[in-house]
């Protein structure tokens, strides 16, 4: 009985040991005036750097409410894989006096090169892989000087206003000939005078001149121009982007690596239930996809 104790007890030391080595670090890049306050996580120096580039929307550091870019970093630290994230310069306070202008998606891509020579100048980490998931695919692609390898989650093989349209036609077929209508206009015209009041959330004039400029890129030229190891991943229980969109992606640069993950969603949770699907996206209660995980070491450590 004492031995059992004796390695139970050792056991338990061991774990303990193991978390209070990953160390946690808040850190501010300015990117001009806009702040992006974010964290990074390390157990060690000379460890492989992943950079997170957030999908579409006000996403925070740890992924809202689902809390899965925090679960991927818990998991993606266990493998001794060092870890950035940061707070979208929507999701910051202090940055909303200068959106008077408007928001473009180059300014998400001017966001992320200014984090990644923040990094690059850390002589702590041996490389640096950018990650991009959904919206970040695209803007990840786009900003890889300096990166020593890409990753691709649950990016569109197409221009958003296809991918949008699709979207519509799940959700809410009767406004599909509208949005195509509106699309029409804003890439016509620069703006959309008349917005469906059912659409105002999406079409509002503040995102007009965003969406203007993510559709003028196309996934597909961008990531031919990508010369660094490139990894492409989808959820087959994805019902945002289609596991179609990562066979374009992989058509289009045939040298990259493809992984359909099995029962992984959007949000990167394992979904083995249809009813799930939507719940795990407002609730951290829902286990990340451990494939997933198994996937990017692999890649990361190749």
């Amino acid at each position: 009985m004492i031995r059992i104790i004796t390695y139970l007890m050792v056991y338990v030391f061991g774990i303990s040991l193991t978390l209070a080595q990953i160390q946690s670090e808040e850190i501010l890049i300015n990117n001009q005036a806009i702040q992006l306050p974010g964290t990074l996580t390390f157990s060690s120096e000379q460890q492989a750097l992943i950079i997170w580039v957030h999908g579409s929307g006000g996403v925070d550091r740890n992924g809202n409410q689902p809390n899965y870019i925090k679960q991927f970093r818990d998991a993606i630290n266990k493998e001794n894989i060092a870890f950035f994230s940061y707070d979208k310069r929507i999701v910051n306070p202090k940055n909303a006096i200068y959106f008077k202008d408007g928001i473009y998606i180059t300014d998400f891509i001017s966001d992320l090169k200014e984090v990644i020579s923040h990094f690059k100048k850390d002589k702590r980490f041996s490389k640096i892989i950018v990650a991009g998931h959904s919206q970040g695919s695209l803007i990840g692609m786009m900003a890889l000087k300096n990166v020593d390898k890409y990753i691709s989650i649950a990016g569109t093989g197409e221009t958003i206003d296809k991918t949008l349209l699709k979207q519509i036609k799940l959700q809410s077929p009767n406004f599909v000939e509208t949005t195509k209508s509106h699309l029409k206009e804003l890439k016509e015209t620069g703006e959309i005078k008349n917005v469906n009041p059912n659409l105002m959330m999406l079409f509002a004039k503040p995102n007009q001149d965003f969406f203007l400029s993510w559709m003028a890129l196309d996934p597909l030229e961008e990531i031919k121009k990508v010369k660094i190891p490139t990894l492409i991943i989808n959820g087959d229980k994805d019902i945002q982007v289609q596991t179609s969109d990562a066979r374009k992606l992989k058509e289009a640069k045939p040298n990259a690596e493809l992984v359909i993950i099995k029962n992984m969603n959007h949000v990167l949770k394992d979904i083995q239930k249809e009813e799930d699907n939507m719940n795990s996206y407002y609730s951290s209660e829902y286990p990340i996809s451990k494939e997933l995980i198994e996937t990017i070491v692999l890649f990361v450590k190749k």
